[in-house]
């Protein structure tokens, strides 16, 4: 329990840094206004502030190790994609090839029907493959188009 003394010396004490914090204020108001002022007088803007903060941003974030993995897995998932794309390719010229080959006279419409071309496994593994390496490439290139933007 506080004497009559010790309260009336903390109700001071309240008084006074009442008054001080509302004097810190008033001069923390007054500087801002004049940092504003200068700002102004040097062309510099909000817009202009948001781009230097926002370009401090990108870069920091460039140098964290998750952007830096992030980066080597977009990476190696663009070099995946280029090679299945490849592997593809060569798995349609071969099969392109072996159906040829197959067909001496006839043509392919001739050889095999749609239908069970379709149904075929080896139809159905390339089709696989594409679907795969299409949604590779999708991610791949929605993830770059993003890190652009961001670096604008």
């Amino acid at each position: 329990m506080l004497s009559e003394e010790e309260k009336e010396e903390l109700k001071a004490e309240l008084v006074q840094l009442e008054d001080e914090i509302t004097t810190l204020r008033q001069v923390l108001s007054a500087k801002e206004r004049h940092l504003v002022e200068i700002k102004q007088k040097l062309g510099m803007n909000l817009m202009n502030e948001l781009k230097q903060n926002f370009s401090k941003s990108w870069h920091d974030m460039q140098t964290t190790t998750a952007y830096k993995k992030t980066h080597e897995t977009l990476s190696h998932a663009g070099q995946k994609a280029t090679a299945a794309f490849s592997n593809v390719g060569t798995a349609i010229s071969k099969k392109f090839g072996d159906m040829r080959s197959h067909s001496i006279g006839y043509s392919i419409r001739h050889s095999i029907s749609m239908p069970a071309m379709r149904n075929s496994p080896t139809f159905k593994s390339f089709e696989e493959r594409v679907e795969t390496t299409v949604t590779s490439l999708k991610v791949f290139f929605r993830r770059r188009s993003y890190e652009e933007a961001k670096e604008e």
